[in-house]
């Protein structure tokens, strides 16, 4: 007679428990056990709960393979389903092994948990473990499927509604609740004031500051206080949502005729604009992949888009300043050369044409696309390509939980016809084109921080933290991805002839960057260190970086002057015809703000159904080595939150945004 012990773990959220018969049958090496009802005295499989059975058997089983989980119906009650944790099976031996379950199951399906030490195809050493494996892909690929909503952007799952998705990838009925919350609270502020959906124009600032009365941050107050300070401007572009696109000028673009005239009352004493860029001291911001776009009719006249150059100076006491700005690629008596010296409108309407082109393309291409979109290649290619089991599936599962749900939504409400982005200057169609062309020139080397900020020549500006910060992250998260991967790899050789993970990067390859060789994005793995880099920039991706362009939405976007997503009269062609009616002219109308702003609440909300960077709530890994791993991990990003935190109390403008406590695990909003 042979006893094994069986501990069995019911979810904690909602609903998880059931009333349902629960059987299990225990298959291993030398045969399978009885099929066993697990009944103690009492309730079992309650939310939360962990059950202890007992299972005998007429000997012993071998080595234990799987464990069979099914679900009978209690009398004719209507489907129960039961969300199963894990399960622990101490052997007669006394080894215990886990059993990660970690989905729902209904009635009349079997699930057969695989357990053990995680492992790659080529080491499956019985037949029931190698059928096993190639059944729960032959049905994970059929579940998971790929579309196609444009051939020239990335792929997306094929799922059209979040009613299709399989529960375990699906939001918290919690999260659901907040979200439906923050949205009607928003819109109930808005339309109780007679705001949404007005047509009237804004006549004065202070009553943009009435949009919302119970919604504001420290640093959404400071921006309403300082957006027309141009050491704040330049701040932005190194810290705010799109730190992506300045980098360091070592020489005026020939389409950009700045002179020493010009810009000499913004440098430093005895100083000129030559000797300011060979000390590495200007900056630019151009947005010429803007050039050409189509763009949005609004009330019957079609918007202009500003294809700009924004040159910076980063002055004697660190602040980075605009120096000139020229609103379109090429020069001309139609397109001057603003400048701090203008008068207050001229540059500030300059101002804010710039920083309308590059919010739209933040949202469209540096958070929609190269965070949102990229992230679901990820998720869908991990979910179709990895079994449970393989270590890659392990270490990546907690960085997709939930992007395919809020990808689904977004398609419709963010990029969709109808949605926000429809909206901004350049409307669906310039938003699409922008897209395209963005992906077009994405490279591999712009996605890896460190390659990233090398090639913009960003490594030693003051005052940019999200480059700090972000760099502390890629190398923390590079160090734990190293020592997963090498516990598993040993050898180039063991990368080589894992199959599932080159199915893996092969789809990523596809359908993610469109089998574009020149973008330099791998379509195989040959080495150790090539997987190690990936990996890490696909857990960068997609907790530090998305974090980094959506977590500040509300604080610097809610103030619609500081940078909004659609202006309404064309650009100024001459100097000295502006006032502030022009301004308020320029500006979206009172229902457009008050969206643009309802938006930026909803999507910078806290929500309490956070799993936070380093935080692995499902209890996957089997083995000490990787546990510690994990540990070390989180004891890393600890002091790192630590560091940031001490630092941002000494600072007047503190940036919160990649400090781990802030960060979450996968795309979740």
């Amino acid at each position: 007679m042979a006893e094994y012990k069986l501990e069995v773990t019911t979810g904690d959220m909602i609903n998880a428990g059931t009333f349902d018969h629960i059987f299990v049958t225990l298959i291993g090496t030398g045969g399978k056990s009885e099929r066993t009802e697990l009944d103690n005295e009492g309730v079992d499989f309650q939310t939360g709960m962990t059950g202890m059975y007992t299972l005998k058997t007429s000997s012993s089983l071998g080595k234990l393979l799987l464990v069979r989980l099914e679900k009978d119906p209690l009398f004719v009650l209507p489907e129960d389903e039961w969300y199963c944790s894990k399960i622990k099976v101490t052997t007669p031996d006394g080894k215990v092994l886990l059993f990660p379950c970690y989905r729902w199951i209904s009635r009349g399906k079997q699930e057969e948990l695989r357990g053990g030490r995680a492992t790659k195809a080529f080491e499956d050493d019985h037949p029931v473990l190698t059928d096993h494996r190639q059944k729960e892909l032959i049905d994970k690929r059929s579940l998971y499927q790929w579309a196609i909503i444009d051939p020239k952007l990335p792929h997306s799952s094929d799922f059209k509604h979040v009613s299709e998705l399989p529960a375990e990838i699906a939001f918290s009925m919690s999260k659901l609740m907040e979200m439906l919350y923050a949205k009607r609270t928003s819109g109930a502020e808005l339309m109780f004031k007679g705001l949404l959906g007005s047509t009237e124009q804004w006549e004065k600032t202070e009553d943009i500051k009435k949009i919302f009365w119970f919604k504001e941050t420290t640093m959404s107050v400071y921006v309403i206080e300082h957006w027309k300070d141009d050491d704040f401007y330049g701040f932005q572009f190194l810290n705010a949502t799109n730190p992506n696109v300045i980098k360091r000028c070592s020489k005026l673009p020939p389409n950009f005729p700045v002179t020493e005239e010009m810009v000499k009352p913004s440098l430093a004493e005895g100083s000129s604009l030559q000797m300011e860029i060979m000390n590495g001291n200007v900056f630019l911001c151009d947005f010429k992949m803007m050039d050409g776009l189509p763009t949005k009719v609004h009330d019957g006249q079609t918007l202009h888009v500003t294809a700009g150059l924004c040159l910076f100076y980063m002055n004697p006491e660190n602040k980075l300043k605009p120096i000139a700005i020229q609103l379109h690629q090429q020069p001309s008596e139609k397109n001057p050369i603003f400048l701090p010296s203008d008068s207050e409108t001229d540059w500030l309407l300059a101002k804010m044409f710039i920083k309308n082109v590059d919010l739209m393309l933040h949202q469209s291409v540096y958070h929609f696309m190269r965070a949102h979109l990229l992230a679901e290649v990820f998720t869908v290619a991990t979910l179709r390509s990895l079994p449970v089991i393989h270590p890659l599936y392990k270490l990546l599962i907690p960085h997709v939980r939930h992007t395919l749900q809020i990808n689904t939504m977004a398609h419709q409400s963010v990029l969709g016809p109808d949605g926000i982005l429809h909206t901004s200057s350049l409307g669906w169609d310039g938003m699409m084109e922008l897209m395209r062309r963005s992906l077009s020139e994405l490279t591999y080397s712009s996605l890896c921080l460190p390659e990233n900020i090398a090639a913009r020549g960003l490594e030693s500006i003051p005052n940019f933290y999200y480059r700090d910060d972000g760099l502390k992250l890629w190398n923390i998260i590079s160090s734990f991805v190293k020592a997963i991967v090498k516990h598993y790899y040993s050898s180039d050789s063991d990368v080589q002839k894992d199959t599932e993970l080159q199915a893996w990067i092969s789809e990523i390859f596809t359908h993610g960057f469109l089998e574009n060789k020149a973008s330099g994005f791998p379509a195989s793995f040959n080495t150790v260190e090539e997987v190690t880099k990936f990996v890490t920039m696909v857990i960068f991706t997609v907790s530090a970086q998305h974090a980094a362009v959506n977590n500040g939405q509300f604080d610097f976007n809610s103030w619609v002057p500081n940078g909004s997503l659609l202006l309404r009269k064309p650009p100024p062609t001459t100097k000295g015809q502006s006032s502030m009616e022009t301004v308020f002219e320029t500006l979206p109308n009172v229902g457009e703000t008050v969206k643009f702003a309802a938006m930026s609440w909803v999507l910078s909300e806290e929500y309490t159904d956070v799993v936070l960077l380093g935080t692995y709530p499902d209890e996957r890994f089997d083995e000490p080595a990787p546990k510690q791993m994990i540990k070390d991990f989180q004891a890393e990003l600890s002091c790192l939150s630590e560091a940031i935190t001490k630092r941002n109390s000494e600072l007047e403008v503190p940036y919160t945004y990649l400090n781990p406590d802030q960060i979450e695990n996968s795309v979740t909003i």
